[in-house]
């Protein structure tokens, strides 16, 4: 009876197996519309197919997520907050002093620096945010921009810096003709100023000496 009972067992399983594939292969004649993760129905839709045919397809993807940095340069004010913060050191920066304010941010903070260079590695980016955060006038932001797969990883270092070489080279001959000038211009210190160091003994510590109650 044993026998006859598994056989039986084994029928039922397989049908019931074969009437739930049957049942979704009839539903999944219909397709599934694109929408967020942060709809309120998305969970709700469970029948038909979801198979995103990527790339041709995407599916929307939210809007604070942490994805591809970009930095808006003409923004940037070049205070290295960003490269110090960053726990991978994927932000290079290469800061040229200007003798003057040359422009102001979109916020209205002048600009003294001039970026000479600025590169972020994305292959490095462990996309924490931490320098988003950090960013004094909000031009370091994180982008949309998911899919940035290459098959050089070269093509993962962005480089975000306007100024050609003889540009830099100008800027840097600029600020060092001011440097020089500046120097020029300081009073010199009379000879025996410069001659003659004086050592300042640090002040004595005064002893503590603790007190002793007398006898009675």
């Amino acid at each position: 009876m044993s026998y006859f009972s598994n056989i039986s067992n084994a029928i039922g399983t397989t049908l019931k197996g074969l009437s739930l594939s049957i049942k979704y292969f009839f539903e999944a004649r219909k397709k599934r519309k694109k929408e967020s993760v942060l709809d309120d129905n998305y969970f709700d839709k469970a029948n038909g197919t979801f198979t995103v045919q990527y790339p041709h397809e995407q599916i929307p993807i939210p809007d604070h997520g942490r994805y591809q940095l970009h930095n808006e340069i003409d923004d940037c004010i070049v205070c290295d907050k960003c490269a110090k913060i960053c726990p991978v050191d994927c932000i290079d920066i290469e800061p040229v002093r200007s003798p003057e304010v040359f422009g102001q941010t979109s916020d209205g903070t002048p600009l003294r620096i001039h970026a000479a260079k600025f590169d972020i590695d994305m292959s490095k980016c462990c996309f924490c945010g931490l320098c988003t955060v950090v960013c004094p006038t909000e031009c370091l932001t994180m982008t949309k921009e998911f899919d940035f797969s290459t098959t050089d990883i070269l093509d993962h270092n962005f480089s975000f810096s306007k100024m050609t070489d003889k540009e830099i080279t100008e800027k840097k001959k600029e600020f060092e003709e001011y440097q020089a000038e500046k120097t020029k211009a300081k009073p010199e210190l009379p000879s025996s100023n410069k001659d003659v160091e004086v050592m300042k003994k640090p002040a004595a510590k005064p002893v503590f000496k603790p007190r002793i109650p007398k006898k009675k």
